[in-house]
């Protein structure tokens, strides 16, 4: 039983609705789904509805923006209360915080580039969260990159005079949001030393100590090596491993299902969470 916790539709960065998305998951012969689009749950209704129709599981979920000491962190949320009134505050400030500086960057790039704020959104779905790789697509289309990947290894990068830091929150704090909404939090591809700085041991022994439910452990930019450490690590503490694709469509070159998670661990995901249950499967 093949089960993707870690993918992304049209109201974040991925290319494909909702319903698209579980539609192309269960033709791969995926039963359970996880949505988990970046700082919103506007693409819940639509998967729910698709996945019963296909006849595949749903997790529903969410991937927080966060900040641990200057270095970027992803926290997958998973079967919270999308109406938790701090979380969800929490994340509305979030999609306009990544809009101004997205459109910010724009700017900069326009001043070198031909990439506009309308060509921007045009890439992206009237709700998505707006993000850098909806300029790395109107980049592509315009000629100045082949695609999203070459775009963030440079223009686009966390080094380049383009881009602008995000304001985000504490890992710490997001998983007592997503705790507090009923929620279980899974630190995304810890140790995606290919993005930036990793978070140090020390920052994850204190996510762990903050309520941490689990490490995604399986995922293309955790390396082998580290994965065998992140196994022994949540084995150590007790902590759900899971395992996905972080698929987004063309958007990436990730694959359905190249990574999956056991499904012992889904039942453990399933019975701690108390805010939304699981779809099927």
């Amino acid at each position: 039983m093949a089960i993707d916790l870690h993918t992304h539709s049209r109201y974040s960065d991925g290319t494909q609705s909702p319903g698209e998305l579980v539609a192309e998951a269960a033709q791969s012969g995926i039963a359970v789904l996880g949505l988990t689009d970046h700082d919103t749950t506007a693409g819940w209704y639509e998967a729910v509805a698709a996945a019963r129709s296909a006849g595949i599981g749903l997790v529903r979920g969410m991937e927080i923006s966060c900040r641990y000491e200057g270095i970027s962190v992803h926290l997958l949320s998973y079967l919270h209360d999308p109406d938790a009134a701090e979380l969800t505050a929490t994340v509305t400030d979030a999609r306009r915080a990544r809009l101004v500086r997205t459109r910010t960057m724009v700017e900069r790039l326009a001043e070198d580039y031909p990439v506009t704020w309308e060509g921007v959104l045009a890439h992206a779905g009237e709700e998505a969260t707006i993000g850098r790789p909806h300029i790395a697509d109107a980049l592509v289309a315009a000629g100045v990159v082949e695609d999203r990947s070459a775009a963030f290894a440079g223009l686009l990068t966390t080094h380049s005079k383009y881009y602008v830091s995000l304001p985000t929150i504490s890992p710490i704090e997001a998983i007592r949001m997503v705790r507090e909404a009923g929620g279980v939090s899974v630190f995304a591809h810890p140790r995606a030393s290919m993005r930036g700085r990793t978070v140090p041991d020390s920052g994850v022994r204190a996510m762990i100590e903050a309520g941490l439910d689990g490490l995604e452990v399986d995922h293309r930019d955790n390396p082998p090596s580290a994965r065998v450490k992140l196994r022994d690590l949540a084995e150590d503490h007790d902590l759900l491993i899971t395992g996905s694709s972080d698929y987004h469509g063309t958007g990436k070159p990730n694959r359905l299902a190249e990574h999956t998670t056991d499904p012992a661990m889904l039942e453990r995901l399933a019975a701690a969470a108390s805010g939304v249950p699981l779809i099927g499967g």
